[in-house]
């Protein structure tokens, strides 16, 4: 494989895949690096509804195996390999990878952010089956059942709040007695009475046979355990970004998001950020395509002049 490009794509999520497919559409030699899965975080969430063009809904891991497939029909490189360092040599973009060193005149920083998981024991073996990390994506699985949700900040409260369109109830389930979230989040959840909360409590297994039948809890103040039977647990405890490999380099906020304006410019030229690492994004596949369709565009802008 050749080592220079025109642009390399860090990442293979929503943003990354509609970058690599607007720039090849563009005529940018271009490569995308991902080291895992094509498809993101997308690919965790049984069914999609939200998504234009679908009207029955799709799979997350369809709809990253469909976005990639088109982007290759253009001809997109891609690479599997662990990302180690992003440098920055005169007018090259230096990447080191576990695959060897690559130089762009233009990067894309699509590298997402990873969810912070509870890690206690059945949360991973219940994936797709009660468990899930966005309401949004799966509320409309558990019509008329009763739900859980872990967390204490705004997202968590937002999740509630969705959930209680569709879940007869909405136990919110937070380790401490003082809310993360903010007031006008919490007034909204405490006036639907779907909605009640669970404090003072972290949640110790999630137990159940082919689905989540319940979750085991202790409470942190009175040691006390108890059983609450759910159908699903959301867990909504926080998500990280990743962003290791460029907050030396980049302008980040104070949550550790790459901070761009409306083209997607970080503020180092030739650097690019696009989807759920970037600051202020909404966190869906939709946005995150949206971002990656705007910062191809304007590589492609910056690529011309250099």
């Amino acid at each position: 494989m050749e080592n220079e490009y025109q642009l390399i794509i860090l990442g293979g999520g929503p943003a990354g895949l509609t970058a690599g497919l607007y720039a090849n559409r563009n005529k940018i030699n271009t490569l995308l690096i991902e080291k895992a899965m094509m498809g993101g975080l997308a690919v965790y969430a049984e069914l999609i509804e939200n998504y234009p063009g679908f009207p029955e809904g799709v799979g997350g891991m369809q709809l990253g195996e469909l976005m990639f497939k088109q982007a290759e029909k253009f001809g997109l490189k891609n690479l599997m390999a662990d990302i180690s360092g992003l440098d920055i040599k005169g007018q090259k973009i230096i990447i080191t990878t576990s695959e060897g060193v690559f130089s762009a005149k233009a990067v894309i920083i699509a590298l997402g952010s990873e969810r912070i998981n509870l890690n206690v024991p059945g949360e991973k073996e219940f994936v797709g089956r009660g468990v899930s990390y966005c309401a949004t994506c799966d509320a409309a699985f558990f019509r008329n059942k009763e739900v859980a949700v872990v967390g204490g900040g705004n997202s968590a409260i937002s999740e509630a709040i969705h959930l209680s369109k569709y879940a007869s109830k909405v136990s919110v389930i937070h380790r401490r007695d003082k809310w993360r979230a903010t007031p006008v989040f919490i007034d909204k959840a405490s006036a639907e009475p779907k909605i009640s909360f669970v404090l003072n409590t972290t949640v110790e297994s999630v137990e159940g046979e082919e689905n989540v039948k319940y979750l085991r809890l202790n409470n942190v103040a009175s040691g006390q355990k108890s059983v609450l039977p759910v159908s699903g647990v959301f867990v909504a405890v926080g998500q990280q970004p990743n962003t290791d490999l460029v907050k030396n380099l980049v302008k980040l906020d104070a949550t550790g998001y790459i901070v761009t304006n409306e083209k997607m410019e970080t503020g180092v030229p030739g650097v690019f950020a696009a989807g759920d690492i970037r600051s202020n994004s909404i966190r869906q596949c939709i946005s995150a395509a949206g971002d990656g369709a705007t910062a191809a565009l304007f590589a492609n802008r910056f690529i011309e002049q250099v």
